[in-house]
């Protein structure tokens, strides 16, 4: 089965390509990890934004999150 894409990795497919910008692999490669580690942030506090206020529920929630993330995405690589 194929992951889905993020737009941060649609971003980075289409940046490597982009050799003309004079960016180094490892640059790319760091900006990546960071963006990719940010929006899996991003979409982990939408998900459980008001979900509860109940902190043992909510680490629940976001052991289920880091579940689902990870089949779909593939984790942060």
């Amino acid at each position: 089965m194929e992951k889905e894409q993020t737009a941060v990795e649609w971003f980075y497919k289409k940046l490597k390509n982009y050799k003309s910008l004079n960016l180094t692999d490892k640059l790319i490669q760091d900006l990546y990890k960071q963006a990719k580690a940010m929006e899996k942030e991003q979409m982990k506090e939408a998900a459980l934004d008001n979900v509860t206020t109940n902190e043992k529920l909510r680490k629940i929630f976001e052991i289920q999150f880091e579940q689902y993330y990870n089949e779909t995405y593939g984790g942060v690589k």
